[in-house]
């Protein structure tokens, strides 16, 4: 974990979401810093998911801002946000079952095409500009160096597969996959993007585990292997005290509680509100 906290990569500053009369997220403000590995927890309904969908651009806040990397991207729509440097994943996994584990990868790699106002906003707060898949128009057409960038993505995409010990099965459409290297293919696809921040909607859902654990070595494999910052949304507890480094505690929209894993088990509050007395105590 980086021991810089002089610059957050992720500011949500003072969110709320309200749908009509129902706050699902109030007041929500937090800072993430670099190479953090962070647990979001709490009870079904406390807005877990809906801060992941304010961070991504899936809804618009009904107060607050969210910066990252230095720039507010509140206003932002969600390709947008993907091409600055944030990736997720859902809960229910959305691979493209038909298409191989290869070309699952290839798709992610095309997202950012005619994103001339993300690079506006890029260039206006001093950062470079983050070119990847990018086929003109005119080059398209005429074919002139198309072929060429195919295949350099397919390399790229082949070479990312055997980091996340995907390669071997390249060409197996996806949904023929186990469950547990489908859930690998999905983050995969989510680094495909290059992302700086990774966010992961219940990754160990449904899983055994044997595979909770496989995923717990494989998380932080990612973070480092791939320098990210990562911010997850987990109900297994074995696999949050296993992996984060500090975990934010939800309920009914509100923050409740922050700390490193030891002081959320043996927090009253948390204890009374998800955990239960059986992790006041767990090792």
């Amino acid at each position: 974990m980086n021991d810089n906290k002089s610059s957050p990569l992720l500011h949500m500053d003072h969110v709320t979401m309200a749908f009509g009369g129902l706050i699902a997220v109030n007041d929500f403000e937090n800072k993430i810093y670099k190479n953090e590995l962070v647990g979001l927890i709490g009870p079904n309904g406390a807005g877990k998911t809906t801060v992941f969908n304010v961070i991504t651009g899936i809804y618009y806040p009904t107060k607050g801002k969210i910066f990252f990397d230095g720039i507010d991207i509140t206003p932002l729509k969600p390709y947008q946000i993907t091409h600055l440097g944030i990736a997720r994943t859902f809960q229910n996994i959305r691979l493209f079952s038909d298409l191989s584990v290869l070309e699952n990868v290839l798709v992610a790699q095309h997202h950012t095409i005619d994103n001339a106002d993300v690079d506006r906003i890029l260039k206006k707060h001093g950062k470079e500009k983050k070119v990847k898949g990018k086929a003109w128009f005119w080059r398209s057409v005429l074919k002139l160096g198309y072929m060429k960038k195919e295949k350099e993505m397919k390399n790229e995409a082949y070479k990312l597969l055997e980091k996340v010990g995907l390669s071997d099965l390249a060409w197996e459409k996806a949904s023929s996959l186990p469950y547990g290297q489908q859930r690998k293919l999905e983050i995969a696809r989510a680094l495909a993007t290059k992302p700086k921040l990774l966010l992961l909607d219940e990754p160990a859902a449904g899983m055994n585990p044997k595979e909770s654990e496989e995923l717990m070595k494989f998380i932080k494999f990612i973070r480092d292997e791939f320098d990210l910052t990562i911010l997850l949304i987990e109900h297994d507890m074995k696999v949050v005290m296993g992996i984060c480094e500090r975990i934010i505690v939800m309920d009914y929209g509100s923050i409740i509680a922050e700390g490193n894993p030891m002081e959320i088990r043996t927090n009253k509050k948390v204890i009374e509100a998800y955990l239960g007395k059986e992790w006041e105590y767990a090792e």
